[in-house]
């Protein structure tokens, strides 16, 4: 049996629209559908986000021949760190809040719908 394709946990033999989906992550919930593909996207933004920070900050590091760096390259490795640093933190918040949607069936204030 295929595992979930969102839990990646529970195998099962349900489908929806050809996708696998276990029971827990059917919810019938027009809102906890769209929760979690909000969360879905949002991890998938933030790893992009966090993969492309990685390679912006090894180009410009790879660059540096002598280990010194002129003035203005230090300023693009703290710049491109703190891009790498903001990115990471993120995909972990991304993470987070995945996480507790799928354990917890908590869904975030922001994607709860109004009225």
């Amino acid at each position: 049996m295929p595992l979930c394709a969102f839990c990646k946990v529970e195998d099962t033999m349900l489908y929806e629209s050809g996708v696998p989906v276990c029971l827990k992550c059917s919810d019938p919930s027009p809102e906890r559908r769209r929760a979690r593909i909000a969360l879905f996207r949002g991890l998938h933004e933030a790893v992009h986000r966090a993969e492309a920070a990685t390679e912006a900050f090894a180009a410009i590091t790879s660059r540096i021949p002598s280990g010194i760096p002129h003035a203005d390259g230090v300023q693009r490795i703290r710049n491109a760190s703190h891009e790498l640093t903001a990115a990471r933190n993120e995909m972990m918040e991304a993470h987070h809040r995945l996480n507790e949607f799928l354990e917890r069936g908590t869904v975030p204030e922001d994607l709860k719908r109004i009225g």
